[in-house]
């Protein structure tokens, strides 16, 4: 093996790739695009989890680099090839040092107001809660999730009035809970109060009135999490599968 380094996208053919071994961390962002691809429609599960097999067998970056040559690299919104894996190694955990900062964006929010009249809404996916969020539901109910929201500031209010209806707001682990609603023959639900949020997450301040109904917080995983941990076991069944089959690989470098 030389000490010179392939040529990148720009410099050369996919075939360039030299036969390095690929590591644990390179097979995890080549992943991290194919979530990306199910998430945005690209991919359909049946695409998704063939090519999410071949990432956890691949053993060199040449096999790796194929899999998402066809995707846009994660977070791009225009159409365009994702690079080839990175030959530049990252400390453990770099990729997630300063999320919930780069989830606290500033501005005035993308949404401030949901309704529900006999009739029901959802704030969910990727939104920008602003300072203070107001929610009203009469005879019906609302959802407002921001598992995969923006903030528009480190404390966010969620203002919610629930008269013969429900409301439900549904956060993030991490993320500190502050309830300091009123019930009149209705309820807050304070279940969630007391655990500490992470280093820089944002705090939650969920307040109104609550008339013959009800407002709920619950603490949840988003979708990307449950499938990161699914492909985490996935790929725990596919080592050991391989490592059965090829005794180790004795002999190999």
């Amino acid at each position: 093996m030389t000490d010179e380094l392939p040529a990148g996208p720009s410099g050369g053919s996919p075939g360039a790739l030299p036969e390095l071994r690929a590591s644990d961390a390179d097979r995890e962002r080549v992943a991290e695009v194919l979530r990306d691809g199910l998430a945005e429609g690209r991919l359909d599960m049946a695409e998704f989890e063939e090519r999410l097999e071949a990432t956890y067998k691949a053993r060199t970056y040449g096999e790796l680099e194929p899999i998402t040559r066809d995707l846009p690299a994660s977070g791009v919104a225009a159409p365009g090839p994702a690079p080839a894996v990175s030959m530049v190694k990252r400390p453990a955990g770099a990729a997630d040092t300063g999320d919930w900062a780069s989830r606290i964006v500033g501005g005035e929010g993308t949404s401030r107001w949901g309704v529900a009249v006999m009739s029901g809404f959802e704030r969910r996916g990727h939104w920008t809660v602003p300072k203070r969020f107001n929610c009203f539901a009469f005879w019906g109910g609302g959802v407002v999730d921001l598992r995969e929201a923006n903030f528009a500031d480190g404390e966010v209010v969620v203002n919610c009035y629930a008269v013969m209806g429900g409301l439900n707001v549904v956060v993030p682990p991490g993320v500190e809970v502050v309830v300091r609603g009123i019930g009149v023959m209705g309820g807050f639900d304070h279940g969630q109060e007391g655990v500490a949020g992470e280093p820089g997450a944002p705090r939650v301040v969920v307040t109104g009135f609550a008339f013959w109904g009800g407002v709920g917080v619950e603490r949840k995983i988003s979708k990307a999490e449950r499938l990161r941990l699914r492909e985490e076991r996935r790929r725990e069944k596919l080592e050991r599968r391989a490592a059965r089959r090829d005794g180790l690989e004795p002999g190999r470098d």
